[in-house]
């Protein structure tokens, strides 16, 4: 770098320049403005100009050592008259990254591409399940909301709005595979507990005042929020270290004793856990339908 002093007919100025090699062609880049000469002289408290020229030497020889260390401060224009063009992504979220990362090591994207061998649909189910993960974790919206959340990720999404909802009933039907496919790459991933497992069931409202056909998931239940609507149960299944093993969705009115046994041969298949160490598993004497915090299941 090197001090330049440019004299105009009104005052002098002070700049600390850098020469650049840019596509064969030489040329200089101002790396910083230091100031008129007259406001040097204020804002130092100096009188003579030699003293100033001595003083940005200094500073200019201060900003080359710093840029040799790979410290200098960057500093970017703005100019509030200038606008911005049309239609134009300046912004983007990386935030998923750390969770494309996992996504990868349980080998999701592997899995979407068995099951997408199976249908030959046209949409990318990859794409879509990654964006669904990213955004319940990071955001926790609607499908719509997502999808636009989704267009604002570093790499865009290739698919399309409806495309997620025809998605969700190949994502329903393929439950079973997913949830053991899920398990057997995670042992890879982090150690797994078994030896205890942990049971909840709690249950979700729909803004609809007629139940489903009778053997249709949304019946009326005891509501964990004592809504008089339609609900739809879910149960989980999480190991000693509260990492999920297996779900299932359940009628509104069904008991939740009933829920236990089907769900517990699930995730003995899905973990392939030994039979004795799922098999004693025991329901908590306590009721905890519609409760949010899980209930021990311990291993008598």
């Amino acid at each position: 770098m090197r001090l330049s002093v440019v004299e105009s007919k009104n005052a002098k100025s002070y700049y600390a320049i850098k020469s650049t090699y840019i596509n064969g062609k030489h040329s200089s880049q101002i790396v910083e403005k230091l100031g008129t000469l007259s406001d040097l002289k204020q804002k130092l408290g100096l009188s003579d100009e030699n003293d100033v020229t001595e003083w940005a030497k200094g500073y200019v020889a201060e900003l080359t050592r710093k840029d040799k260390e790979g410290r200098l401060n960057v500093i970017v224009e703005y100019s509030p008259y200038k606008q911005i063009e049309k239609d134009r992504r300046f912004v983007y979220n990386g935030g998923y990254l750390f969770l494309q990362r996992i996504y990868r090591e349980l080998k999701l994207d592997r899995v979407c591409a068995q099951i997408a061998d199976r249908y030959k649909f046209g949409f990318d189910l990859d794409s879509i399940v990654s964006r669904l993960i990213y955004g319940r974790i990071i955001f926790p919206s609607s499908k719509l909301s997502t999808f636009k959340l989704s267009e604002k990720l570093i790499q865009p999404p290739n698919f399309k709005l409806p495309e997620i909802y025809r998605a969700l009933d190949v994502i329903y039907r393929e439950s079973d595979f997913l949830q053991a496919e899920l398990y057997k790459n995670s042992v890879n991933v982090t150690d797994r507990d078994t030896g205890v497992l942990y049971y909840d069931l709690t249950n979700f409202f729909f803004e609809i005042e007629q139940a489903d056909d009778e053997h249709e998931l949304r019946q009326y239940g005891k509501s964990k929020e004592n809504r008089p609507n339609p609900i739809v149960q879910l149960g989980l299944f999480m190991d000693g270290s509260g990492i999920p093993l297996a779900f299932c969705v359940e009628r509104g009115n069904k008991s939740e004793q009933l829920t236990l046994k089907p769900l517990e041969k699930k995730s003995s298949r899905t973990s392939n856990c030994p039979s004795s160490s799922c098999a004693r598993t025991r329901a908590s004497p306590r009721r905890t339908t519609g409760s949010s915090t899980p209930s021990a299941k311990g291993v008598s």
